[in-house]
């Protein structure tokens, strides 16, 4: 189903509507500008953090048609994953993969530039590998693979640098479950009947997040915790979900399979001084992808900066008029 909107109102959507997607989940979305131009996705991050309400501003859709989605369980999609009894076994990144290709069937587009950082960028490498004759070009802010080995530098390896907020995070599960897996353990709590448990749990994990960007001067410290309430609930309990599984990837493989991106302009853009997503990653990614263009920006962390923003102005730029 869609709907229709008037383009009297800039901060309106030109279409918006609500997809089922199947397993009982219908998915949201919204498309912005003129259907004939260049059509591009912009892939959110979190697991379950909808981009802000209000016209797109990482693609000017007065150059591109630009679509965007609430992933299954968030913002305005449905079921809510913050509430316990929203089954999570039919949200995977697998079935987010099958959400992506039935938007782009639904609305008739053949290709499509993908737009999306953090775990978005996750996403947007996997729908690309999976289906690389449906996509133009790939601009990704904050380059994440998900391997397991980057969830457990986010959430433990980086506690070297702040020991005192990892300890908070790590001691607001149970104690029996402090030496194991604490995404999992998360997630239990997550999943807790008592709103008071989750409340507490979902408060202690956007502590942590907050932590890891606490020192980028030029980008938004603070910003997890900032969500509302019930946008807390869904997206701590996602993160818990998908980085407890390593987003059911095969370690490593988004970076063994970069090869199958050949022929697909790219530009990735990352803080040298991410301390959540450390540059690395981007380095391997870029190595791996001959068509990328990898730009490490130095006064910028995960959440960015002007410079950081100014390049990928840059590339959408360089790719509307392509």
């Amino acid at each position: 189903m869609s709907v229709p909107t008037a383009n009297t109102n800039t901060d309106e959507p030109d279409q918006r509507g609500m997809l089922d997607v199947g397993d009982g989940n219908l998915v949201y979305w919204e498309a912005w500008g003129d259907p004939a131009a260049k059509p591009a996705l912009l892939v959110h991050g979190g697991p379950g953090a909808p981009l802000r309400p209000g016209r797109p501003r990482a693609l000017d859709p007065d150059r591109f048609r630009v679509v965007l989605f609430h992933q299954r369980g968030c913002g305005r999609s449905t079921p809510d994953a913050g509430d316990p009894s929203t089954d999570l076994s039919v949200n995977t990144t697998e079935h987010l993969l099958r959400d992506m290709e039935q938007l782009r069937t639904h609305l008739g587009i053949e290709r499509w530039l993908l737009f999306g950082g953090s775990w978005g960028s996750t996403l947007v490498l996997a729908y690309a590998e999976r289906h690389p004759e449906r996509v133009s070009e790939i601009i990704i802010p904050s380059v994440t693979t998900t391997r397991r080995s980057e969830v457990d530098w986010l959430y433990r390896g980086a506690g070297r640098f702040f020991p005192d907020a990892w300890e908070r995070f790590r001691d607001a599960v149970p104690a029996a479950e402090r030496d194991g897996d604490l995404l999992a353990a998360y997630g239990r709590l997550m999943a807790n009947p008592d709103p008071r448990v989750r409340a507490k749990a979902a408060n202690d994990w956007l502590r942590w997040e907050d932590a890891v960007i606490s020192m980028e001067v030029n980008g938004r410290p603070g910003q997890y915790s900032s969500r509302s309430d019930d946008a807390k609930l869904a997206f701590v309990r996602l993160c818990a979900h998908y980085f407890s599984n390593a987003a059911w990837l095969e370690e490593g493989v988004l970076l063994r399979e970069a090869h199958r991106l050949k022929g697909i302009p790219g530009v990735l853009v990352h803080g040298r001084m991410d301390m959540g997503c450390p540059p690395d990653t981007a380095w391997r990614l870029a190595k791996a992808w001959p068509d990328a263009e990898l730009f490490i920006i130095d006064d910028s962390g995960h959440t960015g900066s002007g410079a950081f923003q100014d390049a990928l102005k840059l590339a959408a730029d360089r790719f509307a008029a392509r």
